[in-house]
């Protein structure tokens, strides 16, 4: 029976890293069990939100299943499932269908927005805090475009039309670039004047995007006022109507959509647990994170309200890097309690900020003193994505990243500018795979029959590699033999050079003696091909697996099966010959032939429509287990996990 149990509640940024860091580093105790419940049975990627608010991408796109994030985390119980109360004098979290006891105990609930008690917001406004937000919000102004287009009245019109987003930081800054950036799209696929549009963002305070340098600031509200956006400073929002909002001086501004973004406090569902709370109800912790006079309860993340003696006593930041941070905080003084070992205390190392104003434009600020704007601040903040999903040990969520923001997304809106996402009809693809496959399958054919001419190389007669090392005479006869050979090929090539002309070409005219890729093999790449083949009968070996290699090669390309995998191979094999000095620079058309069959060209009348998706299924289902809508319950309800 376990001895230790933990129970994270939050599968935020904060309480994946705590759970992640739990389960690393007590994976050979066999004594605790870590339970980690949510709401939800997935992550929400929340800085990615304004992308689904915004029609960029699908609201799969970020949501991360946690049976995928921790299917190899065995000591891990995922329960899908509501808090709703905390007994503390019996160690015992409820949910509305289960109760759980614990020995450790992390609150990582995350924040909500704070409307700051503006008459109207609550009513009337739109946050961004959740998944269900996001859709809510899309939808919103997809009804919107499509009343403005039935619309005869301007200037109801003009209101559907007008998008207002209050808060200028990077949440309010990131939506209006997605509107930015969907507008023009709406406007075509509804008939409608883009110049109908009217995009708002407005900050109670002087300044944007207080957390970048200023220089970097400017720079955003430059690009957002080029791009046509209408910036408001230092002129904070008073009420808002259902059809209208009123600013601090008096400005009636009328639309259906107000989008807040202008604060967050701490989730709400955390009052009912009594703890004391300091400004926005953030939950008050110590050095360690945990709560103020608890022994074995902890709060991170946006929950968390940690002064950081080091950044003059202000509270540490509500942002991913310092979620993360206070989640593996608390994991290690969790872990030091159970191995009776010292804790460590809190101190956030924040790498650098960085904002995107649509899908082509970012500024960042990096270490302190990097500054980065346009095309590589948004490649910078692909990579700092990519960089999250690969260490909470997620190589299937990187790759499905890569998917979402670079491959199928639609209209252009990412920063290649849609020149990697237009999707192409795979079936133009099968004559150049028939064609490619039959020149493997061909030579594959001459070199194990000796067909055409050629000499066979499997037969051990003939060694086909060039190399100094295996050309080496082992006796007199031998030699003698070699010696023959040597002044046969002399003569024989004499005789060619006086008929043929050496040229260098990616094509093949009559009378020209092809040229080589290379004349003489590296010396590097001759060391490595020595241990490989350091003498006659491997070589043999080596051809006879060559040939028949080849001509599987060309069976499958034409068959379609593996035909990304497999064309791979072949773009190594070309490479492999070029470096042994036994390539021409006419036949280099095998590798962009090659790449061009890495489109999933198997997949049109070949064995990879069928195998591929097969392969997924069980291969995803052995490794990543089975992906539910709720963890910790069987179908009838019943409580799997305690």
């Amino acid at each position: 029976m376990t001895k230790t149990n933990i129970v994270v509640i939050g599968a935020g940024f904060a309480g994946v890293a705590a759970t992640k860091t739990l389960s690393h580093k007590l994976k050979k105790n066999k004594d605790v069990t870590i339970t980690l419940i949510d709401k939800h049975p997935y992550l929400t990627y929340m800085t990615e939100l304004h992308e689904v608010a915004g029609g960029r991408v699908e609201p799969d796109a970020i949501q991360y299943d946690l049976q995928k994030i921790f299917a190899r985390s065995k000591n891990v119980n995922l329960v899908t499932d509501t808090v709703t109360n905390l007994d503390k004098e019996n160690k015992v979290v409820r949910t509305k269908h289960g109760e759980f006891s614990y020995d450790y105990l992390v609150l990582g609930m995350g924040g909500e927005a704070n409307d700051f008690g503006v008459p109207g917001v609550k009513e009337n406004g739109f946050t961004l805090w959740s998944m269900e937000d996001a859709v809510k919000m899309r939808k919103h102004i997809l009804n919107c475009v499509e009343k403005a287009a039935k619309e005869h009245d301007p200037q109801k019109r003009k209101a559907l039309l007008t998008f207002a987003v209050c808060g200028a930081g990077f949440t309010g800054v990131e939506l209006v670039g997605e509107l930015m950036d969907w507008i023009p799209v709406l406007a075509h696929e509804y008939n409608l004047d883009k110049e109908d549009f009217d995009l708002y963002i407005i900050e109670a305070v002087p300044t944007i995007l207080n957390m970048l340098d200023a220089n970097d600031a400017d720079k955003a509200e430059a690009f957002m006022v080029k791009r046509g956006i209408k910036v408001i400073k230092g002129n904070g929002i008073s009420e808002v109507k259902q059809n209208s909002i009123r600013l601090a001086d008096g400005t009636v501004i009328p639309t259906y959509s107000l989008f807040w973004t202008a604060g967050v406090k701490a989730n709400t569902e955390a009052e009912v647990f009594g703890f004391k709370a300091a400004r926005a109800g953030r939950l008050v912790v110590n050095e360690n994170m945990l709560i103020d006079g608890e022994t074995d309860i902890f709060a991170v993340g946006d929950l968390a309200y940690y002064e950081e003696p080091d950044k003059e006593n202000r509270p540490h930041p509500q942002i991913v890097q310092a979620a993360e941070q206070t989640g593996k905080t608390a994991a290690k003084n969790i872990i030091a309690s159970i191995n009776n070992t010292s804790k460590v205390a809190y101190k956030g190392k924040y790498d650098g900020f960085m904002v995107s104003i649509g899908s082509h434009y970012g500024v960042a600020f990096l270490m302190g003193k990097w500054h980065l704007s346009g095309f590589f601040a948004m490649l910078m903040k692909h990579l700092v994505n990519i960089k999250y999903f690969l260490e909470i040990f997620s190589l299937y969520y990187a790759i499905q990243y890569v998917f979402h923001e670079f491959f199928h997304i639609k209209n252009r809106r990412n920063i290649f500018r849609g020149h990697l996402s237009r999707y192409g009809n795979v079936l133009w693809s099968v004559p150049l795979r028939l064609f490619y496959g039959g020149m493997w399958t061909i030579e594959g054919l001459k070199k194990i029959f000796g067909l055409w001419g050629a000499h066979s190389w499997i037969d051990g007669t003939h060694l086909a590699f060039p190399f100094p090392w295996l050309l080496e005479p082992t006796s007199a006869a031998s030699g003698a033999t070699e010696a023959v050979s040597a002044a046969s090929g002399a003569t024989e090539t004499a005789a060619q050079t006086a008929t043929q002309v050496v040229s260098f070409g990616f094509n093949y005219s009559y009378g020209e003696q092809p040229a080589m890729v290379l004349e003489k093999m590296p010396d590097w790449f001759a060391s490595i091909m020595q241990i490989m083949i350091p003498n006659v009968e491997v070589a043999h070996l080596m051809q006879k697996v060559m040939s028949f290699v080849e001509l599987a090669i060309g069976l499958a390309i034409m068959a379609g099966f593996l035909t990304w995998i497999v064309n791979a191979v072949t773009i190594g094999l070309v490479a492999t010959f070029c470096l042994s000095g036994m390539f021409y620079w006419v036949n280099m058309w095998f590798v962009p032939a090659a790449i061009a069959l890495m489109n999933g060209s198997g997949r049109a009348f070949g064995l990879d429509y069928y195998f591929i998706p097969w392969f997924q299924r069980t291969a995803g289902k052995w490794w990543y287990g089975k992906s539910k809508a709720i963890y910790g319950f069987d179908k009838q309800g019943n409580q799997l996990v305690k």
